[in-house]
């Protein structure tokens, strides 16, 4: 008997612990570090390559005449 009283107040606890308990609140207050961290993130603007035509993200291209490329092999068409 005491056994099954033992396992549901253990159930109960696993189950208050996984889904009800509210997770502590965490200081959102903006520091140099994060707004050049969300500067990165929005950093994701796709841009298409001259020679094929191809979208790749603004960071991973190369700029070449004014125009962008997706690779070196585009850069040589180009």
């Amino acid at each position: 008997m005491i056994l099954k009283l033992l396992l549901v107040i253990a159930v109960i606890g696993i189950v208050y612990f996984i889904f009800i308990k509210k997770k502590p609140i965490q200081n959102n207050k903006p520091t140099k570090d994060s707004s050049k961290k969300r500067e990165k993130e929005k950093s994701n603007e796709m841009v298409e390559c001259s020679a094929c035509g191809i979208y790749s993200e603004l960071g991973e291209t190369i700029i070449s005449n004014n125009k962008y490329y997706c690779s070196s092999e585009c850069v040589e068409k180009g």
